[in-house]
């Protein structure tokens, strides 16, 4: 195939036409682990409460590519010197961040593949695809481990104010409809700089800045920790354990390979072969929805009511408080469910648990967001504002929930 046949335009709803800038990035999006991300939805269950939601981790990763070109040519106009090779590496290392993701990417972590978190596995993902590719992204390795000696290029993929939180908040917003969540990317871009190495944003850009943090903060509390889909996502979770437990006993549960794989073998970094590699590259959304739609007549009472759920949307009852919750003020929740459904009132923890959710839209113990001054002085965004509300955008909040079957009403 000639080259000039892989300079390929895609049309994106957000930024419109997103061009493939060489002949590598083509092949990267050609292949089999990168196309496997439009099988995997970018929200996880959000489209149970917004049902726009079904855009795929394969528009995000293409969006984040297209932002991170447009940093690039803002920098180099500002006098940055980025090389041809270091610019490849930021596409590549960008448009692979969130290639490890697997289906259902945060309820998967917490259940059938426990020890391993989605970054180490898109690690393992570019290394392979170095051997492929005859080491041509072993520049991007480095930039996306944090081993290159230019610290803004890691800051650009993965910081407070980074080209991923840029096109996921934008993407996220215009596919659900909660309009809060509306970032300018354009601007904050466009206000970028480096100092001393480090990724800077120019003073007149502050208030992008703090629009910025305000979307992502509404954006948590709206989209990613709706209560709904918190509890969509704790179903599944208890899914996935559930059948992995009944699988570790010897009980035979339709699922595709892949997902049996998983659900048979305790997984960890170290035995993370090639082999595993490759079947976790097979899994996606329709093999965890299609178990599920299987697991619904399975005769394990905790299984089917759990799977119909999800493929009903017809969820636990979920309460979100202030107030930590007494582990004793779900005794009697249990005890009564447990005699109604002739379950030990350990199973009952599949029903009725509480938890506690975090939201924290900008941490002072994190890589700071640095403000270029018009005096050249550099300060961290929440000094340099005058917002008020910024230092209490850098507080923890966190919330409690229970979950329990409607029925106990």
């Amino acid at each position: 195939m000639s080259q000039i046949n892989k300079l390929k335009i895609f049309n994106d709803p957000i930024y419109g036409f997103i061009t493939i800038p060489n002949a590598l990035i083509y092949d990267l999006v050609q292949h089999p682990y990168f196309q496997r991300l439009r099988r995997i939805s970018q929200m996880g269950l959000s489209y149970l409460v917004y049902p726009g939601a079904n855009h795929t981790r394969f528009h995000h990763a293409l969006g984040c590519m297209h932002l991170m070109q447009k940093a690039v040519d803002v920098l180099r106009f500002k006098g940055v010197s980025i090389s041809p090779e270091e610019e490849n590496a930021l596409y590549i290392a960008i448009l692979l961040h969130d290639i490890g993701h697997g289906p259902f990417s945060h309820a998967m972590e917490k259940s059938i593949v426990e020890d391993v978190h989605h970054e180490e596995i898109s690690l393992l993902f570019m290394n392979q695809l170095n051997v492929e590719f005859n080491g041509q992204l072993s520049l991007a390795i480095q930039v996306f481990k944090g081993e290159y000696n230019r610290k803004f290029m890691l800051q650009l993929i993965s910081s407070q104010l980074d080209m991923d939180r840029m096109d996921y908040l934008k993407r996220d917003s215009f596919y659900s409809g909660v309009a809060e969540g509306n970032v300018n990317s354009e601007r904050l871009i466009q206000m970028m700089n480096v100092v001393d190495d480090f990724l800077v944003i120019e003073e007149k850009g502050i208030y992008s800045v703090e629009k910025f943090l305000m979307s992502r903060r509404l954006m948590y509390w709206q989209a990613y920790l709706h209560k709904t889909s918190l509890v969509a996502e704790l179903i599944l979770m208890k899914i996935l354990k559930r059948a992995k437990e009944l699988t570790l006993k010897g009980v035979q549960l339709p699922c595709s390979e892949p997902l049996l794989f998983f659900m048979q073998n305790k997984v960890t970094i170290a035995t993370f072969d090639a082999e595993t590699l490759d079947l976790f590259a097979q899994l996606d959304d329709f093999d965890i929805i299609g178990a599920l739609k299987s697991w619904q007549k399975n005769d394990d009472f905790i299984l089917s009511s759990l799977s119909k759920m999800i493929v009903n949307r017809d969820l636990l009852k979920i309460k979100l408080t202030s107030e930590k919750v007494a582990i004793e003020e779900l005794q009697p929740l249990k005890e009564r469910f447990s005699v109604e459904n002739n379950i030990s009132l350990l199973e009952t923890n599949y029903f009725i648990f509480k938890g506690k959710i975090k939201n924290q839209a900008y941490s002072k113990e994190a890589e700071p967001i640095r403000i270029l001054k018009k005096d050249s002085t550099i300060e961290d965004v929440i000094e340099s504002s005058d917002q008020l509300n910024l230092k209490s955008l850098s507080k923890l909040v966190t919330k409690y929930y229970i979950c329990f079957p409607k029925q106990l009403l």
